[in-house]
């Protein structure tokens, strides 16, 4: 479909808001041109070949509600490749390992006295009555999940894995942003109670190449390798800077980490303005990649709820999705949430390796070295905003205040957390509505 009007939009990144709101202008015949900092597109979705098939770097799936992504797959004909699958939850807890996927297992839990056992479960029925999530934003996720369910099922559960996830910042994260997470694991589940999960064979990246290329096939640009140094307002219309040419359009949708915009605009815009944008606290992450010949375990998703261990879940992929996809290999996540600051984060794969294999053998007895037969070690600097009380009131609007100018980041999908089914759905709706206002124009 060619480009029909003569309005432009440059988009900064080519992750999934970027390019679901490149699709919604493309397809209605507004000129975009995406420019992406890396060599590759997909943001945290992107992925490595492992045993001839692509394999996500860092561990996804959706949730069997997440509605947006499966409406986009099917409109660009990739539902053949979704596979829904009950899957096996577990904690890790006292070295010992203790199913947590049904009801019925959660009766089995004997960390927890029985009387704390229908606390947790009276929980997340309590956090999935709650409509209004207003109500929460005042208090902290510690302080109301000490009310919801006691302090020894806090301790035990909910502690070590707010910790696990936000290290340092644990004790200011939202009750909004955890009642979400119980809201839509619950959501996600089988008659006999049981989690169902989505994945889409070929990895995420599949849906984020398809996407690209449709993109394309509508007159669209992606530009790889071409990071923004900074954009600003330039003769009635905007001017967008990068290493090797500037361009000219009439809005700029921005859609990196809001430090990342904050540096783009400061030589303009204003330092309360900036100051906003650099409000937003992140956490960064590492994730570990595992190829093994042989399973660590039965148990997909196994929450760390052992203080002393260092990650926060170790997520066996080809309890999943199978091994006979990567050439009978075993793949196995392991994942550590902290701040971009701590050593750790600068470790090389072979460093973080050596890190990590003392605690994989302890949590893993009959594990060996030899079953590895690669390892690889991805980084993301700006992994998860950290979601504090009445962050309502810290989230930038989308339309800046400068006209023309639009952020669709991450940090402002709220009250639900970040993933692709919510970037995809606030990608497609400010491309949607930008295309309307430059539609009325013409």
């Amino acid at each position: 479909m060619p480009n029909t009007n003569s309005k432009e939009v440059i988009i900064i990144g080519a992750g999934f808001s970027g390019l679901a709101a490149a699709y919604e202008l493309t397809k209605r015949g507004i000129a975009v041109t995406v420019l992406e900092a890396s060599n590759d597109i997909g943001g945290l979705a992107s992925a490595f070949e492992v045993g001839g098939e692509r394999l996500d770097k860092f561990y996804h799936h959706w949730f069997t509600n997440d509605l947006e992504v499966m409406s986009l797959i099917s409109e660009l004909g990739l539902a053949d490749n979704v596979k829904i699958n009950p899957t096996n939850t577990g904690v890790y807890y006292a070295n010992n390992f203790f199913k947590l996927s049904t009801p019925r297992d959660l009766l089995n839990f004997t960390p927890l006295a029985f009387l704390d056992r229908i606390r947790l479960g009276l929980l997340a029925l309590k956090a999935r009555r709650i409509k209004n999530w207003k109500v929460l934003e005042s208090k902290t996720a510690e302080e109301w999940l000490r009310e919801l369910g006691g302090e020894q099922v806090y301790k035990v559960i909910w502690q070590p894995l707010l910790k696990g996830k936000f290290g340092p910042y644990a004790e200011k994260v939202s009750a909004v942003w955890f009642w979400n997470k119980l809201k839509l694991r619950g959501g996600s589940r089988g008659k006999g109670g049981e989690e169902r999960l989505a994945y889409l064979k070929g990895s995420f990246a599949l849906l984020a190449e398809t996407l690209a290329k449709r993109i394309v096939e509508y007159g669209g640009r992606i530009e790889l390798n071409s990071p923004v140094n900074r954009f600003q307002p330039h003769d009635g219309r905007w001017e967008v800077v990068t290493n090797s040419t500037s361009f000219h359009c009439d809005r700029v949708i921005a859609t990196p980490a809001l430090p990342l915009i904050a540096d783009m605009i400061s030589s303009w815009a204003t330092p309360a303005y900036v100051a906003s944008l650099n409000r937003i606290e992140y956490i960064g992450n590492v994730c570990l990649v595992l190829e093994l010949t042989q399973p660590l375990s039965k148990t997909y998703w196994l929450n760390v709820n052992d203080p002393d261990f260092p990650f926060v879940g170790v997520i066996e992929h080809t309890n999943f999705e199978k091994p006979e996809t990567y050439d009978g290999r075993h793949i196995v996540y392991l994942s550590k949430y902290l701040p971009h600051t701590d050593p750790l984060y600068s470790m090389n794969a072979d460093q973080f390796m050596e890190y990590a294999l003392p605690y994989l053998k302890r949590m893993f007895p009959a594990f060996n070295t030899d079953w590895i037969l690669k390892h690889y070690l991805w980084r993301a600097r700006w992994s998860q905003p950290v979601v504090e009380k009445n962050y309502s009131q810290l989230i930038p609007s989308e339309d800046a205040y400068e006209e023309g100018m639009h952020i669709c980041s991450m940090a402002q999908i709220y009250p639900e957390d970040r993933g692709t089914n919510y970037a995809i759905r606030e990608g497609r709706k400010v491309g949607m509505r930008i295309a309307n206002l430059l539609q009325e124009l013409i």
